[in-house]
């Protein structure tokens, strides 16, 4: 029973699919990157797939040093691509920020965001993804963009896929922090953006298309709460009629260590308070008094579900780190905090040329 539906429209790999019926041709690309990817193989073989397409436009978000930008642009311009490149932390950009009020904070969402705006003036749709996928195919951008052009009104479409590799699951964060937590807040609110956050197969992919309208609306929490800030801003945008999700198969990426503010530990943190500022945005008030020992309760459950499954499939499965991770998730759980998202593109102080022109400028090796 694949075939079955979520609260939102979910579009299965059950035979054959024709990539014509995707408006690539209409569709800028976003693929965010920092200097680790270049030269890597999964960010290779990402923008080799792209070469296959025709898209209006590639835009590649680069964090990267001053020492390093220039031969970044000039690995990016070997490919056969019509394509940008935004240094996110160029001097220039950095100043018209911090001009604008927005300089607090940086990661992956601002640097997405730097995109979003140019993206959506060079297309009717944008498409957004990572760079870390080894098992990428030019195909996801055609599947996530086909449902965008039916007459079925869809706005939003959220990608997913397969988190099993060498023999074991992966995707931790979103089963054993984000899962848990929407199930949590479940237990004292049917909010529908419960119901709608709860939707989504694999809800922190970083894969997704949208309308360049919708692009426009989006609100993005600077660092790691992208995805979850992006589904928020879907649900007051697209809502459940207006949103699908695609499978996209089986996908295999490099994974970050549990521990430290640079593993999932402290990727959680961001998470956890953009779940929970969504959460709250639409009508949720949460217990945060109770809401910690809920959380370790589903998460208890769901870490006992997981184990069947492994066991079932043949997977490797150790019962006592999952169950520690959701121990160092709980301790992100709180009051979210000010609102740090940056502006939808729609509200911006400043228009999307001058973020172009800011971010080609500066680094060593020429422009």
């Amino acid at each position: 029973m694949e075939y079955v539906q979520e609260r939102v429209a979910t579009l299965h790999r059950l035979g054959g699919f024709d990539p014509a019926t995707a408006p690539v041709a209409e569709a800028a690309v976003v693929v965010p990157m920092t200097d680790r990817d270049r030269g890597a193989p999964a960010a290779e073989a990402a923008l080799s797939e792209l070469e296959r397409l025709s898209p209006a436009r590639v835009f590649v978000p680069v964090r990267a040093p001053a020492e390093r930008i220039g031969g970044f642009r000039k690995w990016l311009s070997g490919y056969d691509l019509p394509l940008s490149v935004l240094w996110c932390n160029a001097p220039a950009v950095e100043d018209l920020l911090a001009g604008a009020g927005l300089g607090d904070g940086f990661g992956k969402g601002r640097d997405v965001w730097l995109a979003l705006g140019p993206a959506a003036d060079a297309g009717e749709y944008v498409v957004v993804h990572d760079a870390d996928a080894t098992s990428y195919e030019a195909s996801h951008v055609a599947r996530l963009l086909s449902p965008l052009a039916t007459e079925a009104g869809f706005e939003f479409a959220k990608g997913y896929y397969a988190r099993v590799e060498d023999g074991r699951l992966y995707g931790r964060l979103f089963r054993l922090c984000y899962e848990p937590l929407v199930r949590a807040l479940s237990t004292e609110s049917d909010a529908p953006v419960l119901d709608y956050l709860d939707s989504f197969r694999y809800a922190l992919a970083g894969e997704f298309a949208a309308t360049a309208e919708f692009a426009r609306e989006i609100r993005a929490p600077p660092a790691w709460g992208l995805e979850v800030g992006t589904l928020g801003d879907a649900f007051a945008y697209a809502g459940f009629e207006g949103t699908v999700q695609v499978d996209l198969g089986r996908h295999v990426h490099d994974h970050r260590a549990v521990a430290g503010t640079e593993g999932l530990e402290g990727m959680s943190r961001e998470v956890v308070a953009t779940l929970l500022r969504v959460a709250e945005e639409f009508g949720v008030d949460p217990d945060y008094e109770s809401l910690p020992d809920r959380f370790r309760a589903e998460g208890r459950r769901l870490v006992a579900q997981y184990r069947a499954d492994a066991a079932h499939n043949g997977l490797a499965y150790d019962p006592a780190s999952e169950r520690d991770q959701v121990e160092r998730y709980a301790g992100a759980i709180g009051p979210p905090g000010a609102d740090r998202r940056l502006p939808a593109w729609s509200d911006a102080p400043f228009a999307p040329e001058r973020i172009l022109e800011a971010a080609r400028t500066g680094g060593a090796g020429g422009t």
